[in-house]
């Protein structure tokens, strides 16, 4: 990542273009299966609670650009005790950002980030098994597709599949993590 792109954390001043990012994607894509977008402090209190867990929630800015092109996170996959050393990961660009590194470069801090924090599995819950880029991208990033639901979302006059993806992070499964 050279000059021409910066990740830093996530602050409550990103908030207002989070929000805008992923209204976007709520109303015209099939990345969330969301079908009304959350108000911005409904947005505020997704991050906080990603910043609560010590987990990463990080926003890329590219020069040249005002504003953020985009934002990810790495959330809890599942709120039993057990899944504890499991994180799901969560990516957004701004429309006019992708195909310029951005998600790559997000979704490959979060593997460090995660990984730092000694978790020890990755998931992705991708919408649309036609989504051909985010597919692609966990791919390239070392995920293996684990399954697909088939017609589990009815979003845009149509049934939407969700695929999953899922990559080992630091030793993964081959040792018992520190408890």
């Amino acid at each position: 990542m050279g000059a021409e792109m910066r990740l830093r954390p996530a602050v409550a001043e990103d908030m207002p273009a989070i929000h805008q990012i992923y209204t976007h994607h709520v109303l015209n894509g099939l990345a969330s299966f969301e079908e009304v977008p959350p108000d911005q402090a409904e947005i505020a209190r997704r991050w906080q609670a990603i910043e609560a867990a010590g987990l990463p929630y990080a926003v890329a800015e590219l020069a040249g650009r005002a504003g953020i092109a985009g934002y990810a996170y790495a959330g809890p996959y599942r709120p039993r005790s057990a899944y504890r050393f499991t994180v799901e990961d969560s990516i957004y660009l701004a429309p006019d950002a992708t195909g310029r590194g951005v998600g790559r470069a997000l979704l490959g801090h979060l593997i460090a980030e995660a990984t730092a924090l000694g978790k020890r599995q990755m998931i992705a819950v991708i919408g649309d098994s036609a989504n051909a880029a985010s597919i692609g991208l966990h791919r390239a990033l070392g995920f293996r597709t684990t399954g697909t639901f088939h017609a589990i979302g009815f979003k845009f006059g149509r049934w939407v599949d969700s695929v999953l993806m899922q990559r080992a992070l630091g030793p993964g499964a081959e040792t018992a993590p520190k408890i």
